[in-house]
């Protein structure tokens, strides 16, 4: 009953502010929801307890009782993968394979180091000193662009196809990579043992990816065959939503990627289903049904990002190394994108706009948050939660607004 309640708290808010944010501020609407929560939040935080006690601390423990990694990694983020992934021509992906491989895992790789050296060399001249290995953590969970995020404010950014391509395929594919390196970095943290080899490391992350993704195509050929039997609208809905949620927990009990499971799924029904004839009713109420999940899941997960500002009292005291750390991720991105482009030969060439650009376009966004609130408590716990924090949303308010502009004036196809 707690959960069901705290739901339609949650669905009743993002309505509303939804609604405020169509009448008045007009922004794209997970960032207005978003920006909304964030200006009720530090309103509450800094008058609730004086003026309204009582609707407060009612609504500080609503946000504070929701395991926010879970309900995100374990739940919302399957249905929002399955629904970005049915939308996403797969021709599309193949034309810029080359760029989405090296993006989401070489790129990665060189991100997280790159924050990792800087941040453990520069916080020291703040008065901060944080372990290397943690500096390596929080380079890790801040790396990779946020699936969620990007795929939410590319749909309303007018980026050409190609550059959307590259960007929204990036960062639903760099969730292997992701995933394998920040688990082996907390283990290395909490002084856990662990072979560090060339090839358990490769062990770890076919199993994590490619294992997913192989889960994801069987998944996903089944479903198809199923529905294409039938096609049958009702049936068809109900076998997509069998998928995500049987799926996740087969993905879960064998210990492989969940989220690349839910990607490949989606790809393969959303190109699979449209060789053979179904019928435009069934076809129209499939794209209807995962657009209006989108949609909804999205208001409320930014909702909730927007709202987790209530629970960092702490948050103004790291200011000075959350801006720090801003610049630090951009630089990282720029030099994670620019290295592959000058070593690898791609097909395609990358000219400065174009490197520019897919650095704006990396946006961070749900994971980054989840990640750095499964840390375990610890000294360095606080921190690293803040500056995530921080970067999350510059780059969800600032970059989000204004990728499309960019991208516009620099005429980058």
């Amino acid at each position: 009953m707690e959960l069901y309640y705290s739901f339609s708290v949650l669905i009743v808010v993002a309505s509303f502010f939804a609604y405020l944010n169509y009448r008045f501020l007009k922004l794209p609407a997970t960032i207005g929801i978003m920006v909304i929560a964030m200006i009720v939040s530090l309103v509450m935080a800094t008058l609730g307890d004086r003026f309204f006690p009582k609707t407060f601390f009612k609504f500080f423990n609503l946000v504070n009782q929701f395991d926010f990694t879970e309900v995100l990694m374990g739940a919302m983020l399957n249905f929002l993968l399955f629904a970005g992934g049915i939308h996403v021509n797969i021709n599309n992906l193949k034309a810029e394979k080359g760029p989405i491989m090296i993006f989401s895992t070489v790129s990665v790789i060189i991100s997280a180091f790159v924050v990792a050296y800087i941040v453990y060399y520069v916080f020291p001249l703040i008065g901060l000193h944080i372990p290397f290995i943690y500096c390596l953590l929080f380079g890790a969970l801040i790396s990779p662009t946020d699936p969620v995020a990007v795929l939410s404010i590319l749909k309303q950014a007018n980026v050409s196809k190609s550059l959307e391509t590259k960007v929204a395929g990036e960062s639903l594919f760099n969730d292997g990579m992701s995933v394998v390196m920040f688990a082996v970095i907390l283990q290395l943290a909490q002084g856990a043992e662990i072979d560090l080899t060339f090839k358990n490391i490769c062990w770890l992350l076919l199993k994590e990816a490619g294992g997913g993704l192989l889960l994801g195509v069987l998944l996903g050929w089944g479903a198809s065959r199923a529905m294409r039997r039938v096609d049958d609208y009702k049936i068809s809905v109900l076998t997509t939503l069998s998928v995500v949620m049987g799926g996740y927990l087969i993905a879960h009990a064998m210990h492989i990627s969940g989220p690349l499971t839910m990607v490949a799924a989606g790809l393969f029904m959303g190109n699979f289903n449209v060789r053979f004839t179904m019928k435009s009713e069934t076809r129209d109420y499939l794209n209807k049904f995962w657009e209006l999940i989108d949609e909804i899941l999205n208001s409320i997960l930014f909702l909730y990002i927007g709202l987790q500002l209530l629970l960092m009292p702490n948050l103004w005291h790291y200011w000075a190394p959350g801006i720090i750390c801003i610049f630090v991720v951009l630089f990282a991105r720029l030099i994670s994108i620019w290295i592959p482009t000058k070593i690898i030969p791609f097909k395609e060439k990358f000219g400065p706009q174009t490197v520019k650009v897919l650095v704006w376009g990396g946006i961070r966004g749900g994971v980054s948050i989840a990640l750095a609130l499964s840390l375990p408590d610890g000294p360095c716990q606080g921190i690293i939660i803040a500056i995530t924090y921080v970067v999350v949303i510059f780059s969800i308010i600032v970059q989000g607004l204004t990728i499309g502009k960019l991208a516009k004036k620099m005429e980058v196809e």
